[in-house]
């Protein structure tokens, strides 16, 4: 079973409040590629139909109000709202392993035992017409154990750099000194290596601040709020006024 935590390495600017990048091992940058793999529905509802920005919280709760005398006889409302994820996302550090979701296939033959099998206990049976609600168990490919196979994504021996709006690179000491040029650091004393977990509560964060904002990783462990400034006109005089608030 994967750990429900996963630490990661991060070189922040103390002066611009800013994490520059972190330094990720193979389990958080499968979590990160496992993102997105997520269905839409699971990614909704893990993040609470209120939290989220747009209309999908609203088409979301559309479905499941709707009363199942208007669906189609062989659908159901939760194969929109709670969909199933890849298989071979069960081997992942998800950290959000806990939900329903993560829950492998299952399958179905009829009483007699047909040569059919249907996903749907709800299925008819072509030969006998009876429903395939028979539930017959499903047996995953077993894995051979083997020093290469790693499972997940990517490879462990590499470590890998990842940017504060989650552009995944290897990691060398030449794109290191690359990017503190490109921040305009000068003074080595203002930056700071933290090392932080993340589980289950920063994983879910992290999965909403990466559809919201292009500063992921400050949003979620410095508390940085997306934040900008908007000129109000009252009585013919602009006002200044704050605005921002990521968990707001």
């Amino acid at each position: 079973m994967a750990s429900s935590k996963v630490s990661l390495k991060l070189l922040i600017d103390t002066k611009g409040n800013k994490v520059l990048f972190a330094e990720a091992g193979k389990d958080f940058v499968d979590f990160l590629f496992n993102l997105l793999s997520l269905p839409v529905g699971t990614v909704i509802r893990l993040l609470t139909k209120k939290s989220m920005v747009g209309s999908l919280g609203n088409l979301y709760e559309s479905v499941e109000t709707l009363s199942e005398t208007y669906l189609q006889p062989n659908q159901s409302k939760d194969a929109i709202l709670k969909p199933k994820t890849p298989i071979s996302a069960s081997d992942l550090p998800l950290l959000l392993s806990a939900d329903e979701t993560m829950i492998g296939k299952k399958f179905y033959m009829c009483p007699s035992f047909h040569r059919n099998v249907a996903d749907d206990p709800r299925a008819a049976c072509p030969n006998c017409n009876c429903y395939m609600n028979t539930k017959i168990p499903y047996i995953a490919l077993a894995k051979v154990a083997s020093s290469d196979d790693e499972g997940g994504y990517v490879k462990g021996v590499v470590t890998n750099m990842v940017m504060d709006d989650l552009v995944v690179k290897p990691m060398s000491t030449i794109s290191s000194i690359a990017l503190l040029q490109k921040f305009s650091v000068k003074e080595v004393g203002a930056l700071e290596e933290r090392v932080v977990d993340l589980g289950m509560d920063e994983g879910l964060k992290l999965l909403k601040a990466s559809l919201q904002s292009k500063t992921v990783l400050s949003s979620v462990f410095l508390g940085n709020m997306v934040a900008g400034t908007l000129w109000l006109h009252l009585g013919g005089n602009p006002v200044r006024k704050f605005w921002g608030g990521l968990w707001g």
